[in-house]
């Protein structure tokens, strides 16, 4: 890959972003609306959608088992921090891009302290089980693993994209990245922890913080990014 050069900043995509995050924006407020209200046809939907795939957890503790380890360790919030930290320095140390690793960083750290303070806001329960296969802690709404990895996948392949990474790294990095969005969410569910909207609330939220993280860098900076 290679450092990008200067350009407009419509050369980064600013008005594409920007489309995207007020395409975003109706479906994350209407879901926390709907969440906060305890909207009947919503809670029914969850409620049927965890009963199912909980009965199946407690049915499969191998799948259950493997869930676990994926969602402990794999695709745990710390693990897709430390990723984005390891990026970071490859930004500052190797480029010497100070300021769009701030962004970087600065996006993940807004994002968490959005998604703890919609949690204590919502103060959503979690699914409760007489057979439980797992445990969290804090409220439910949003998702805490699906957000981040949201974030962490959606900015990394924003910064592979700035960096012009060659078409088989990129394909590579797309198909890890969804596979690792919707299947955090998945596990999520299936280990009885949360709520499907839960989920889908943490998916529209990063990818919301995503969009606007992309939209405003280069309009703040000038440029589309330092060299």
């Amino acid at each position: 890959m290679h450092s990008p050069v200067d350009s407009p900043p419509h050369a980064s995509g600013t008005g594409i972003a920007m489309r995207i995050a007020a395409a975003l924006a109706l479906p994350t407020v209407l879901l926390l609306v709907l969440v906060t209200l305890s909207w009947d046809p919503l809670m029914t939907l969850d409620g049927d959608i965890a009963r199912t795939t909980h009965r199946w957890a407690v049915d499969d503790p191998d799948v259950t088992q493997a869930f676990r380890i994926l969602t402990d360790w794999v695709w745990d919030p710390w693990t897709m921090r430390a990723i984005v930290t390891v990026a970071v320095l490859w930004l500052v140390l190797h480029h010497g891009a100070w300021w769009l690793g701030l962004w970087v960083a600065a996006t993940c750290l807004l994002g968490t302290l959005l998604q703890q303070g919609l949690k204590a806001a919502v103060d959503r329960k979690r699914p409760v089980w007489s057979d439980p296969v797992d445990s969290a802690h804090f409220a439910a709404f949003p998702s805490g693993h699906a957000m981040t990895a949201t974030v962490v996948c959606g900015l990394l392949l924003w910064l592979l994209h700035l960096y012009g990474a060659g078409r088989v790294l990129w394909r590579v990095a797309l198909t890890v990245s969804v596979v690792s969005v919707v299947g955090v969410g998945l596990t999520r569910v299936w280990l009885g922890v949360h709520w499907p909207s839960d989920v889908l609330g943490g998916w529209l939220l990063g990818a919301l913080a995503v969009a606007l993280a992309v939209a405003t860098y280069a309009r703040f900076r000038g440029t589309a990014e330092p060299r």
